[in-house]
Parts: structure tokens; C-alpha cells; sequence
């Protein structure tokens, strides 16, 4: 394992592979939500019925997550990569051809859902720590997640763009050329499985089962679990729901777009950001602090009616507070339970997190259908999301030891 900067150039492909793995698995489907309103027009579903495929994609990606990392100890990490990438495309070709709510659910929901969990952030953040040394970890995490970022930033845009002038069908196939980069992308980054564990992590004598009851007795990662499961929901609304908002709102179609992709540039700098500030401050602590901030911010946003000024500084402080989660629980849980189960027990956090996703899409779309408004949906997220910052924080300053996993099992 590398012990300095220097020592980062070997392992360069796998990094440039893991970045550009999850920034296309996360720019793609964080920009699924531009289609939103002419697909299900010239299909004839409803909203809610769209945000349900959202809502299944979320609930699939969090489901196979903690078995994708428990499989990632057996079978290596490159095998589950090139199979996300692949199921990837086949999910974006499945909507592309949609003509009713089958394609939408099995593409946008269980093909793209459980591609994420093999090739998404669990998985490529493993990767990226086990390639580099704790002191680089976090700072290195942030890299990785800032570049989850970029995918928003170039598809919304593009996606947008091919939509206006060929309609939204064709927006989506250029999507699947962008997803098919993602496949050799895999390739590189699979090379992680050559990098052997730390001497201390090399046995294979501890059961999956016994390493997930450990951090499910321990306290700081239930909490962090439920707290990441308003993160989960905050964010999934916003992605799914914010270019409908908008319409409502009269504002310019373009604008959406405009949005997301503020959200990912912005996504960037918050992610370096954290990414360095988890290496020198309680991550914990900084998650709370997330979330309290996010939750401000959607309040002050959604309490007067948007402007496009309003709407791109908005997209800006949400983007800065977005995706900077990453490198925090990635990193504390590396450094609580090692980075053999660190896909695995990321997982079972996530498996929370997509629950919080499901409510986001789904909930929003029903509170939309029976309400003719996002006003109950924007109140009820940002309550919850003062209530788990705070809790959050609070808890960090526990003194709690991490599970001794080696005791826990064989």
C-alpha cells in the first residue's frame, strides 16, 4: 500500500477509473429527472408513476448494496464493476424504448438500481481507499467523490439539449453512449484487486453475518445510518422533483438543467472540501453539520417563489453540501471496521439511505398527485433534516470504541 503522495502515481489508473466509473453511474442517473415531464406525457403515466421507477431504482440500489460488497470480498472488485457497467447501459436502453410503466420500472428501476450497487459510490469508494494509505485516505476520497460530481455537470446538459431538439428519447440514447464508458472505465479500476490488505486485515476467518452484527450493536453507525437516511431523502427529491418545480413555477425548461449541473460543479468544490476536512475534524460531527445546513438551505429556497437567480445560488449551496457525505462515511467506516468490509457495512448504511431515497422520489410524487403542491413534501424533509443534523451532532462528541471484529466471528 502506498505511504506518501508520491506513491500515488502506480495506482493512478485505478483512481482515474474509479472517478470516472462513478461519475457517469451518478451524473446519469442524478439527470434522469429532465425527462421526467415529456416521457410521461407522450407515454401516458402519471408523475407518481414515474417517481415510483425512481423510487425502485433507489430501493434496488440500497437492497443489493451490502450483498454486492460481501461478494466484492469473495469474487473481487472488477467482476462486480464491469457487470454494473453493463447492466447500466442495458437499463438506459430499456427506458429509451419505454412505451409504457414496464420498461420505465425494470430500466430506470431494478436495471439502473442494481447497477449502482455494483459499479455507484460503495462500491468505487472501496475501492479508491484500499488503493491508497490512511494518510491519504480521506483527502483522496474526496478527489474520487468530487469527481461523481462531473457526471451531472456534462449529462444534464447534454441530455437537456438532445431533448429540446430530437425529443426525450433521444436524450436518453445519448446517454447510453455516455454509459458505455463506463465499461472499460470498470477495466481500470478493477486492478485494485491486485493490491493486497494490510497485515493486520489479511484474514478471511470472520463471517460477513458477524461483521454486520457488530455494526449493527454499535451506536455510532446506527445513528449515522439514520441520519443518512435524510440525506437519502432530501437529496433523491430534489433530483426528481426540482425540474417539475420549476415548471410549475413557469420558469424556463433549460433552467433545470442549468441547475443540476451548478449542483455538480458545486459538488466538486464541497466534495474536495470534506474530503481534506474529514482527514483533520470528527466526520461525524461534519455529517451533522451537513444536513443542518441542507435542511437551512431548502427552507430559505422553497419559502418564496423561485427566481432564476434564486434557483442557480441555490443550486450552488446544495451542491457544495451534496455529494461531501461520501468521503466522510467512506472514510469513518474504513477507519471502524478496515477496508475488507468496507463495501459490505457501507452497504448496510446505504440499504437506510435508499429507504430515505424511495420516500424522496415516491413520497414527493404522491404529496404532488393529491396536494397540487410541493409544499407539504419541502416542509416535511427539511424538519427531518434539522432533527438527524442535530441529533448527529450531538452524538459525535460520544466517546465511543470501534467493534472488535476479530472477536466477533469465524
Amino acid at each position: 500500500m502506498n505511504t506518501s503522495a508520491s506513491g500515488i502515481r502506480p495506482v493512478l489508473p485505478i483512481l482515474i477509473g474509479a472517478s470516472v466509473l462513478l461519475t457517469l453511474a451518478m451524473g446519469l442517473r442524478q439527470s434522469l429527472g429532465i425527462f421526467m415531464a415529456p416521457l410521461t406525457q407522450d407515454i401516458g403515466i402519471t408523475v407518481s408513476q414515474f417517481t415510483m421507477a425512481v423510487a425502485v431504482q433507489n430501493l434496488a440500489w440500497g437492497l443489493f448494496q451490502a450483498p454486492a460488497g460481501a461478494w466484492a470480498v469473495r469474487v473481487g472488485f472488477r467482476p462486480l464493476m464491469i457487470g454494473g457497467a453493463v447492466l447500466y447501459v442495458l437499463g438506459l436502453g430499456l427506458l429509451a424504448t419505454a412505451n409504457g410503466m414496464l420498461n420505465v420500472v425494470l430500466g430506470a428501476g431494478v436495471a439502473i438500481g442494481a447497477s449502482m450497487a455494483l459499479a455507484g459510490n460503495a462500491i468505487t469508494m472501496a475501492v479508491s481507499a484500499r488503493a491508497v494509505s490512511p494518510a491519504l485516505r480521506s483527502t483522496v476520497l474526496g478527489i474520487v467523490s468530487a469527481a461523481g460530481s462531473l457526471g451531472a455537470l456534462i449529462s444534464a446538459p447534454i441530455g437537456q439539449g438532445l431533448a429540446q431538439a430530437f425529443g426525450w428519447r433521444a436524450g436518453i440514447y445519448g446517454f447510453v453512449v455516455l454509459a458505455l464508458l463506463m465499461i472499460p472505465a470498470a477495466l481500470f479500476a478493477g486492478r485494485v484487486d491486485r493490491i493486497p490488505l494490510p497485515a493486520n486485515e489479511s484474514r478471511n476467518d470472520v463471517k460477513a453475518s458477524a461483521v454486520a452484527g457488530a455494526a449493527l450493536r454499535h451506536a455510532p453507525f446506527v445513528v449515522m445510518s439514520l441520519a443518512y437516511f435524510v440525506c437519502g431523502m432530501q437529496l433523491v427529491f430534489l433530483t426528481t422533483h426540482l425540474p417539475a418545480y420549476l415548471t410549475i413555477c413557469g420558469m424556463d425548461p433549460m433552467l433545470s438543467a442549468q441547475a443540476l449541473g451548478v449542483i455538480g460543479g458545486f459538488n466538486i468544490l464541497g466534495s474536495l472540501f470534506f474530503g481534506w476536512a474529514g482527514g483533520r475534524w470528527n466526520k461525524l460531527a461534519l455529517l451533522g453539520l451537513i444536513y443542518t445546513l441542507r435542511s437551512c438551505v431548502l427552507a430559505w429556497y422553497f419559502m418564496s417563489p423561485p427566481s432564476p437567480t434564486s434557483t442557480l445560488v441555490f443550486a450552488a449551496l446544495m451542491g457544495f453540501l451534496w455529494l461531501g457525505v461520501g468521503p466522510l462515511v467512506a472514510g469513518w467506516i474504513a477507519e471502524t471496521f478496515g477496508l475488507r468490509w468496507q463495501a459490505m457495512v457501507g452497504g448496510l448504511a446505504f440499504v437506510v439511505h435508499q429507504i430515505g431515497s424511495t420516500l424522496g422520489a415516491f413520497g414527493g410524487g404522491i404529496v404532488y398527485d393529491m396536494l397540487g403542491s410541493y409544499d407539504m413534501a419541502w416542509k416535511f424533509g427539511v424538519s427531518l433534516g434539522l432533527v438527524a443534523g442535530l441529533t448527529q451532532i450531538l452524538f459525535s462528541m460520544r466517546d465511543s470504541p470501534p467493534p472488535k471484529l476479530a472477536s466477533v466471528g469465524a
